[in-house]
């Protein structure tokens, strides 16, 4: 018990800091309109200063926030799983199930391979990858979460946030014309902006500004790219592993899971919540301790770097991504033309 309140005391400080942060992200995204995850990012980054040893008195801050970045990541990962459920994802009936699969495995293999061709990690393009094919910034902080530690990390993960959520904004905006220009009708238009549009909030703003049809078909594409959420963090998790090993690690300890503990929680919340056992208000709460716990994670985040770190990044990420989200677009039009003769 007594350690407990040790480890309470140490790390309440920066707990309390990320939850201001989460807040004040949180009233400003419902007032403007601004990405959330953007929005903690940028504020926490102006905070800082709250890492560093030569903060002196505020340097306690560290742990706490040190634990939001990491713990609390993990468990909003893991309450992600009461967003969708079985009967959603089969609602949509294969096509659009084979178009999703395809597209998130395609995009997160360009990715790779356009990091590789770039001199970056795999797992950078493992990253970005994810993120624009699944589910924007969340996904970037689910497989952040999965992949080794590095020196580097948690700027890879600041820069994917910030790009892809710039990009989503942009696509939001842009994607509901452009379906419109491609003769798209409401189902089609619907199953475009759900299957390349990154961010979910976005998605659901794009699709139901061109009708009601068009944004419950978006909603469901989108939750099936949730879905595959899974299986890519167990693909992180594995390579990190088989990374772990290649690097000498050590074999006589205890080897990490194969599948975290998060991404097990995920899939088990995915099952519970599509029985139909779970009270709303239940689903609810849980959706909604999800969102605050990623968007303290990622205040916690930005508080841990550096905005000189993110300027020296140089154009070749921006590049990536955007070739990551022009592919994503183009497969799936492709693919929407492909199904529309068959």
């Amino acid at each position: 018990m007594t350690a407990l309140r040790d480890r309470l005391q140490t790390l309440w400080p920066g707990l309390v800091v990320s939850g201001v942060v989460a807040v004040a992200a949180m009233f400003l995204a419902e007032h403007h309109g601004a990405p959330v995850m953007l929005l903690a990012l940028l504020l926490g980054m102006a905070l800082n200063f709250l890492t560093q040893p030569e903060a002196g008195q505020h340097s306690r801050s560290a742990a706490g926030i040190d634990f939001t970045a990491k713990a609390v990541l993990r468990l909003g990962v893991a309450l992600l799983g009461l967003r969708i459920t079985l009967d959603q994802v089969l609602a949509l009936g294969w096509q659009p199930i084979a178009m999703v699969v395809l597209a998130v495995a395609l995009t997160i293999a360009v990715g790779i391979l356009l990091a590789r061709m770039m001199g970056f990690q795999m797992f950078f393009g493992l990253l970005t990858g994810g993120a624009v094919a699944i589910c924007g910034a969340s996904a970037a902080l689910a497989l952040s979460a999965a992949m080794p530690a590095h020196p580097r990390k948690e700027q890879a993960t600041l820069f994917t946030v910030i790009g892809v959520s710039a990009l989503s904004t942009m696509a939001m905006v842009l994607y509901p014309m452009v379906t419109g220009w491609l003769g798209l009708d409401a189902w089609q238009a619907g199953a475009f902006i759900g299957g390349t549009i990154h961010d979910v909030a976005q998605v659901v703003g794009a699709g139901y500004s061109i009708s009601h049809e068009a944004g419950d078909v978006a909603t469901l594409v989108k939750l099936m790219r949730v879905a595959m959420l899974l299986p890519v963090i167990a693909l992180a998790a594995w390579l990190a592993r088989r990374h772990e090993l290649s690097q000498g690690a050590s074999t006589s300890g205890p080897r990490p899971p194969l599948l975290p503990w998060f991404a097990v929680a995920f899939a088990i919340l995915v099952v519970i919540h599509s029985t139909g056992w779970l009270p709303a208000w239940v689903v609810a709460a849980g959706k909604s301790a999800s969102q605050w716990c990623l968007v303290g994670a990622m205040a916690a985040i930005g508080m841990k770097t550096h905005l000189k770190d993110v300027v020296k990044v140089g154009w070749k990420p921006v590049a990536l991504m955007v070739l990551e989200t022009v592919f994503l677009a183009g497969l799936f039009y492709m693919f929407l033309r492909l199904a529309n003769h068959a």
